[in-house]
């Protein structure tokens, strides 16, 4: 569990996706990190379909990449 604090009036998944986009765009998870969804589930205190949801949206904007069988990484920068 975490000391993150949830906004009510904001959706989970939308603070997670913040988070993560904040953390991509510092560099503090730098090109083909691997973003590991039962580590965000455990940080965040949150269920894996709360955890994908976050992801969907940050491989949506190209931030991540999903590659079958190995995971989510963060995309390299262009």
């Amino acid at each position: 569990m975490t000391d993150f604090e949830f906004d009510p009036t904001r959706p989970k998944w939308e603070q997670i996706a913040d988070t993560l986009r904040e953390r991509i765009r510092s560099g503090e998870y730098p090109p083909r990190r691997l973003i590991s969804e039962v580590r965000l589930e455990a940080e965040f205190g949150v269920a894996r379909v709360t955890v994908r949801k976050a992801t969907a949206a940050l491989r949506e904007e190209g931030l991540i990449i999903t590659t079958p069988g190995m995971g989510s990484f963060v995309a390299d920068r262009s």
